[in-house]
């Protein structure tokens, strides 16, 4: 399991990932606030059902953190620091998740066929916490 030493950085995080010793029974991995994550969760969404060539996201947030879990397919994410910096994540297997840190531009595509992530919040939904311009997000720097 990987800990996350650096807060300010968007980065891949392993998840436990328990597989039963008859691989008919499945595999079971879970997230526990003090023990895999920076945070305390406030809120938890999914997004699902993204038709081919989609994105989704195009935001950023002034104080919200949040792990992106691909829970079934695979999706890519597309993240852009404070100084423009651009990063490209693959998630495609459901024990590894993606922290991203508040004030980092990110959108989400090439959604798989039924592909299905879940989001991890430190912050309630608040419309005023999102920033939905590029430009207003690099005007900050």
């Amino acid at each position: 399991m990987h800990s996350i030493n650096d807060f300010s950085k968007p980065q891949i995080i392993s998840l436990p990932k328990i597989n039963e010793p008859n691989e008919v029974m499945g595999n079971l991995s879970f997230v526990q606030n003090s023990d895999q994550i920076p945070f305390d969760i406030k809120r938890v969404f999914w997004i699902y059902d993204v038709p081919g060539g989609e994105i989704r996201g195009g935001h950023a947030f002034k104080n919200q953190q949040e792990i992106i879990i691909a829970i079934s397919g695979s999706l890519d994410i597309v993240v852009i620091d404070p100084d423009g910096n651009e990063s490209k994540f693959c998630l495609n297997r459901s024990y590894f998740g993606l922290y991203i840190p508040a004030l980092h531009w990110r959108h989400l595509e090439n959604f798989s066929t039924n592909a299905v992530s879940v989001h991890l919040s430190n912050y309630d939904f608040a419309e005023e916490d999102y920033i939905r311009d590029y430009q207003q997000f690099s005007d900050l720097y």
